[in-house]
This record gives C-alpha cells, sequence and structure tokens, in this order.
C-alpha cells in the first residue's frame, strides 16, 4: 500500500518497486554483484566436496548433503549468526547521522535484531526533523509496516513520524483535527493517517478515535478510505466494531476492502483482539445480502485471523469455531 505521505490525494495503487529507467540493466547488476559475492563461498564448496571425494565416496556424498540441505529454499529457517545487535555496531551509531542510523536500525529491527527497536525508541526524538524518507528509508518503512512484529510495526510508525517532524503532542492533535475538516483533499487524508499514528503511540487515543469515526460515513470516498486506515493503525479495542460495520455497509468496494484488511492483517490490531472479530465475521459469512466479493474477502480475513484453510463454507468455520472459540 502507498501512504499519504507518498501521494495524499489518490487511493493507492499497487507498488512493485522501482529499477531505474533500465530495470532490465538494474537486474543485471544486481545479479552480477550477488554472483561475484557468491563465487568465494562456491569454491570453497568445490574444494571441500572434491577433497571428501578422495577421502570417502560415503562421506562426500554424506557431506554434500548436508551443504545443499544448509543451502536449500526449503525447511526450517537457518540462522546465518545470532540476530544481536552488536555492541560494536551501537557504538559506531553515534558517530553516523540521524539519517544512516534510521536506517540501519529499522533494516536491524526487521530483521529481529535483539535491541533494534529499544535503540530506535531511545534515539528516535533526537531524529524529529532531521532524517528524511527518500527511497531507501522509505522502503524500509514500507517492509516494517508489513512485519508480523508488532513491535517493527511501532518502528516503522516512530520513525515516519520523526521524518515527518510530528511532535508527539496533544498541541500537534489539535492542529491535526482542525486540518481533518479542511475542505482541501490532500490535507484531510494526510491529518486523518497521521492522526491515527499519534493515537497509536499513546497521544489521546480516545480523541483521535473520535475524529476518525466522524469521516467515516463522508462522502468523498478517499475520505472514508484514509478514515479506515487511521483506525486500523490507531490499534484500539474500540475500533473493531466501525471497521467491521464499514466492511459490511460502505458503498465503495475499495473502503470495504481496507476495512478487512484492517481486521485481519494490516495495522497495529493484536491477535487478540483481530480474534474478537470472528463472531461477526461468522454472521457475514451467512448474509446472503452480501456481495460475492465481499463474502470472498470475510473467508480471507477469517483465514488471516486464525491461520487455518478450510473451505469457503459457513457450516465448516462455524464448527471449527465451536470447537476452539477458547
Amino acid at each position: 500500500m502507498q501512504t499519504p505521505n507518498q501521494d495524499p490525494g489518490l487511493l493507492p495503487t499497487p507498488d512493485y518497486g522501482s529499477l531505474g529507467p533500465n530495470p532490465e540493466a538494474q537486474r543485471a547488476k544486481v545479479a552480477t554483484r550477488g554472483a561475484q559475492k557468491l563465487l568465494p563461498l562456491v569454491a570453497m564448496m568445490v574444494g571441500v566436496f572434491c577433497a571428501l571425494v578422495v577421502v570417502s565416496g560415503g562421506t562426500a556424498q554424506a557431506a554434500w548433503n548436508e551443504l545443499s540441505e544448509l543451502l536449500s529454499l526449503t525447511g526450517k529457517p537457518k540462522p546465518a549468526s545470532p540476530a544481536i545487535l552488536s555492541e560494536h555496531e551501537i557504538e559506531g551509531l553515534d558517530r553516523t547521522t540521524p539519517q544512516v542510523q534510521a536506517q540501519l536500525l529499522l533494516e536491524r529491527a526487521i530483521n529481529h535484531y535483539d535491541g533494534a527497536t529499544s535503540q530506535i525508541a531511545a534515539r528516535v526524538d533526537r531524529w524529529r526533523g532531521k532524517i528524511k524518507l527518500d527511497s531507501s528509508l522509505n522502503n524500509l518503512f514500507m517492509t516494517a509496516l508489513n512485519s508480523n512484529d508488532l513491535r517493527v510495526r511501532a518502528a516503522a510508525i516512530e520513525v515516519d513520524l520523526a521524518a515527518l517532524g510530528v511532535e508527539k503532542s496533544s498541541a500537534r492533535v489539535d492542529q491535526l483535527a482542525a486540518q481533518a475538516e479542511s475542505d482541501d483533499q490532500k490535507t484531510k487524508v494526510w491529518a486523518l493517517w497521521t492522526l491515527g499514528l499519534l493515537g497509536n503511540r499513546g497521544v489521546e487515543p480516545g480523541r483521535v478515535a473520535e475524529i476518525l469515526r466522524s469521516r467515516i460515513h463522508d462522502s468523498n470516498e478517499n475520505v472514508r478510505y484514509w478514515a479506515v486506515e487511521g483506525l486500523a493503525y490507531l490499534g484500539t479495542d474500540e475500533v473493531i466494531e466501525p471497521l467491521l460495520q464499514i466492511f459490511h455497509d460502505d458503498p465503495s468496494p475499495t473502503v470495504r476492502e481496507r476495512a478487512a484488511c484492517g481486521l485481519a492483517q494490516s495495522g497495529m490490531l493484536n491477535e487478540q483482539q483481530r480474534r474478537s472479530a470472528i463472531p461477526r465475521l461468522l454472521e457475514f459469512a451467512e448474509d446472503s445480502s452480501l456481495d460475492t466479493q465481499t463474502h470472498r474477502w470475510v473467508y480471507q480475513a477469517l483465514r488471516d485471523i486464525t491461520g487455518q484453510s478450510l473451505p469457503s463454507d459457513p457450516s465448516a468455520w462455524r464448527n471449527w469455531y465451536s470447537n476452539n472459540a477458547s
């Protein structure tokens, strides 16, 4: 998804990344660099394998099988090293610019390095107004925003607010609340998005929820879309019912889809909050007034929330839930 920071006037469109004006040439460069990095490893493997062939055919086969398993793309995760932010890296951070610090730490957070999110929390206030969402940091931000770890998503929000120079204060909520009433659509949707982020970080979440809920019936589809995104990223218990209502009733398929995603996977709701939506989603599955596409999204949401691969059949889901509600 895009954010209002990228294009506040438009509904998001798929973003497949940018490889520059000549993507094939860029891919070739990337592939060449990757091959160059792998050559020493391949040479070492061949050398080891040849040596083992001389010693014992059986031993060589076993060694080759072990190496193949190590480099396989399937099976269990194979850590390259302990995911720990080293003391050396932490000491070196203070000799770099805030931009470099933000990029390194967000990359480490995405890769679940211990200490990365706490370092972001300790430094982010000093970054405010000193970093910007250039292409590199923005790509990391979007990746972190879709992490399966809510701490990493929270770190992404903190970095975004710092890059935008948005202070976490009631005064800023006042300002954004006024902007949410603006006749300018770009100003309004940016305010709704930013309010959701501030509320998630503990700045007047109750008031933020009220402002966002006041916009879910706006006549403008784009405004409703970003009100939904704001609610999803606010992530408090009180946003679940509005998101369910929007998913069921909004006239726009685009807005309904975003509400479904906010309930099921995106945004800042935790697992327990998402599971609390299951009873209503089961009702939606049995609701003949909903169109085919919305029913499809209902089952997708149920699968995302539960991790189950049940068929698109209300009875199957009712039976599963009656046995697993606890």
